[in-house]
């Protein structure tokens, strides 16, 4: 189904607009996203996150417990839109595009670390009238949502985190033999070095047209020197290695076994330091569960959040 929307909303784009490639399926992209956030009643709306407005996308029951996913490093919000759809039936959904990310943008001003990021999410959280809620975070965003729930524990009802950098990791990932080389994946000057470092973010990328790849490819060109500031902020600094027994909210670690980009053997370090906390490992997945298997790893967070709400696991 998601493909066929694709291939439609990228005739009706050929048909509409005159556009160079790869630009084209850029505007496909954008409207695809846009039809799939329409679907599942999610809006689009800005809020303040102290230093600059974060961009998010908002749905589900206004007064019902609120869920706020955060995105990793170089991605944004529409990475968890298909994922999003499962809980808006009974909570209130909050998507924030990161400073530095998506619709929210860069300012060489700002910082990036995760303790600056994390203060902007609990601005944000004040400004829409939220004391509490289960917080979900992949990769960088995990990190994220792991700083809040140490530093902010009365306003964190759950942490959820998925394929979460912000540990050491024993075994060292693909990505960290690059980094140790000097070679950062996520930074390169060509299409090629896009299509290099593609696959190491999924092990089951949902699909998409070449043309949309060679757009998204030609994104991360142009963002190059913002993303090497970025990941230079909040890489590897201020690790949570020696906190972790201080993190006393429930916590789900969720992890896809075939992630390139963080070693799944960071899932027991975070479990092992973290009292009470469960863990659940995909084999068959990579870096991003929550796109290559939205219902799945749904289901999963839900049946975890509502044990916490002692309620009985959504039936979807």
């Amino acid at each position: 189904m998601k493909k066929l929307l694709l291939l439609g909303t990228l005739a009706a784009v050929g048909i509409t607009t005159v556009a160079t490639y790869p630009a084209l399926g850029g505007y496909a992209y954008h409207l695809t996203m846009a039809a799939e956030r329409t679907l599942y009643g999610l809006d689009k709306s800005s809020v303040d996150g102290g230093d600059i407005r974060l961009v998010t996308l908002q749905g589900g029951v206004q007064n019902a417990p609120a869920v706020i996913m955060i995105h990793g490093y170089s991605a944004d919000k529409d990475v968890w839109i298909r994922f999003a759809r499962h809980f808006t039936d009974r909570y209130r959904v909050i998507i924030v595009d990161l400073a530095g990310h998506g619709e929210t943008g860069f300012d060489s001003k700002l910082k990036y670390d995760t303790t600056s990021q994390s203060s902007r999410v609990l601005h944000a959280m004040n400004q829409l009238g939220i004391e509490r809620a289960h917080i979900i975070g992949n990769s960088m965003g995990g990190f994220i949502a792991a700083r809040l729930a140490h530093d902010h524990p009365q306003r964190i009802l759950s942490a959820t985190l998925i394929d979460a950098a912000g540990v050491t990791s024993p075994r060292p990932s693909v990505m960290g033999k690059l980094l140790a080389k000097g070679e950062n994946p996520f930074l390169f000057s060509d299409r090629e070095g896009f299509y290099r470092f593609y696959p190491m973010t999924m092990a089951k990328a949902p699909w998409m047209p070449s043309i949309t790849l060679d757009w998204i490819a030609d994104q991360y060109i142009a963002r190059q020197s913002q993303l090497a500031r970025i990941f230079n902020d909040f890489h590897n600094v201020n690790l949570l290695d020696n906190q972790l027994a201080d993190i006393r909210v429930p916590t789900l670690v969720m992890w896809g076994a075939k992630d390139e980009l963080v070693s799944v053997s960071a899932a027991d370090v975070w479990c092992q330091g973290i009292v009470g906390c469960q863990q659940v490992i995909y084999d068959d997945l990579g870096h991003m569960p929550m796109l290559e298997a939205p219902t799945r790893s749904a289901h999963d967070v839900l049946a975890f959040i509502e044990k916490q709400n002692n309620t009985a696991p959504a039936n979807k």
